[in-house]
């Protein structure tokens, strides 16, 4: 989880993670977003070795850890809107809900793994994404993340505390 095939792979992850995981963490804290972030990341590594106990592929990066902590978000803000870059001729930029855009990351990443679109032979471990995102959704219920340090309601400005 801590290898990366090149810059571009260790951008990409980071970008991910920049975007999505410091909300994630913000609701677990610190420690038990790292023991989160590590239990996905090798319950999607592990997934992926079980599917072909006889392959001879390597597996780097931290794509099933960051696909946790994408399914993560998905359960605790699916509403938080997200900037999407859209490419029609230029890259046009469209606030989504983070349900939508997740959503369909996770659909796509699916599909990849089915076969049933057009990545075949690109080198990556789709199932690790698919089993770090559902890891993500049902670790998040686990570690209490629904519940884990909400803020309190504002005070009003014209509050004061008694003496």
């Amino acid at each position: 989880m801590f290898l990366h095939g090149g810059l571009l792979h260790l951008v990409g992850n980071m970008l991910f993670l920049f975007v999505f995981g410091n909300n994630v963490e913000d609701r677990l804290g610190p420690l038990r977003y790292l023991l989160f972030y590590l239990a996905c990341g090798y319950l999607a590594t592990y997934a992926f070795a079980l599917s072909d106990p006889g392959s001879q592929e390597t597996l780097v990066g931290a794509s099933g850890a960051i696909a946790g902590v994408l399914g993560a978000y998905l359960v605790l803000f699916p509403h938080a809107r997200v900037t999407s870059l859209v490419p029609f001729l230029f890259f046009i930029p469209v606030w989504l809900p983070a349900w939508v855009v997740l959503g369909s990351w996770f659909v796509l990443q699916w599909l990849y793994f089915q076969g049933a679109a057009t990545a075949q032979g690109a080198g990556v471990a789709y199932l690790a994404h698919v089993v770090g995102f559902a890891a993500g959704v049902v670790l998040i219920l686990l570690f209490g993340g629904r519940q884990a340090r909400r803020p309190p309601p504002p005070t009003p400005i014209w509050y004061h505390e008694p003496r």
